[in-house]
């Protein structure tokens, strides 16, 4: 069966972006083919897509996806036709300690994603979506969503009462700052623009700054927290708002080190990480057993992403185009048609 898709020429670039077709194949002992519907936007995809990290190969981009089950290989037990389901970022890590150091096995880089109407992969690359969501909900958690749970809730260990700091009004941040109320924490808020501040706080943030009006945001957030300094910092910014971001944390606080929006290299300062005895953790993404263990506490709490808009799959560039304005709250979602 042939079956539309969008491709990532060599070397990248939007004007590389084409609309082709694929072949659809029958499942294999151990996979399942899935109707794709929807599919969300990451930094990581639109690296790929706008050449930072261009594929050497046509590639079928987008790491996130979400949609029906059509039809069930020999052996799959834990789906069945019909089911909703969402993609695993890395189809092969399925729980345990990370064993992956690079994006060899991540659809939409190493091998093809999302951006098609179907799929067929081994069953242990999806888990089931949860109840009650849309297949455009479902398909923002496989990439921010199961990001924030594991920075917050696996690595950070979060308990109620200790405090958060989010950057921003990106994917990552907006779930970070959901996981952290429903865990009962306070959440410290940062972004550029007051109208965004004003929409965090609608979601629970308990104070706010806009990071443009004070360059030395970290003191701030010491002065918010009687000078002990937060407990965990949700780092998207990369070199260029770390250091804050190390002034930010409590003695001993966790830094989950998530995004590189301002790079890939920087000044790191070294002493203060030293004496302060801050841990930097950096992460990609999680395990499927993260998935499974933070699609449960969403069917508990009811927590529902926040998308921003809706772009038709043949408009892909154009929903690039509007992530690179950053002008979006959330998440920005792909819908993908019959």
């Amino acid at each position: 069966m042939t079956i539309k898709a969008i491709y990532v020429q060599p070397g990248g670039g939007f004007e590389r972006v084409t609309l082709g077709t694929c072949d659809s194949s029958t499942p294999k002992t151990g996979e399942i083919t899935v109707r794709v519907r929807a599919s969300s936007l990451n930094y990581h995809d639109y690296a790929v897509v706008s050449g930072m990290w261009a594929p050497a190969v046509p590639r079928i981009p987008m790491s996130d996806g979400a949609g029906e089950v059509i039809a069930v290989g020999e052996g799959v037990n834990e789906f069945a036709i019909g089911d909703h389901v969402v993609s695993t970022f890395l189809p092969g890590w399925l729980e345990g300690e990370p064993e992956v150091d690079d994006m060899g096995t991540v659809p939409g880089d190493g091998i093809d994603g999302f951006a098609r109407q179907q799929v067929t992969m081994p069953a242990t690359a999806f888990t089931r979506a949860p109840k009650g969501y849309s297949h455009a909900e479902a398909a923002t958690l496989t990439c921010a969503g199961v990001t924030a749970w594991r920075a917050l809730m696996v690595d950070g260990a979060l308990k109620p009462g200790e405090t958060v700091l989010v950057q921003g009004t990106g994917g990552v941040s907006v779930f970070a700052l959901q996981f952290a109320k429903i865990a009962g924490a306070t959440v410290i808020a940062t972004s550029s623009s007051d109208e965004k501040l004003a929409r965090l706080e609608t979601l629970g943030a308990d104070h706010l700054i806009n990071y443009r009006k004070h360059d030395n945001w970290g003191d701030l957030v010491r002065g918010l927290t009687a000078g002990r300094g937060v407990d965990h910092v949700i780092e998207v910014g990369g070199p260029a708002t770390l250091a804050q971001s190390m002034v930010a944390a409590r003695i001993g606080g966790h830094i989950a080190v998530v995004g590189i929006l301002s790079g890939t290299t920087g000044t790191l300062p070294l002493l203060s990480m030293l004496t302060r005895q801050l841990r930097l953790q950096g992460l990609v993404v999680g395990s499927r057993r993260h998935q499974i263990e933070m699609i449960r506490a969403i069917d508990a709490t009811g927590l529902r992403p926040i998308i921003d808009r809706h772009f038709p799959l043949e408009e892909i560039v154009d929903a690039f185009r509007y992530q690179e304005t950053n002008r979006h709250f959330g998440k920005i979602c792909l819908d993908i048609e019959p």
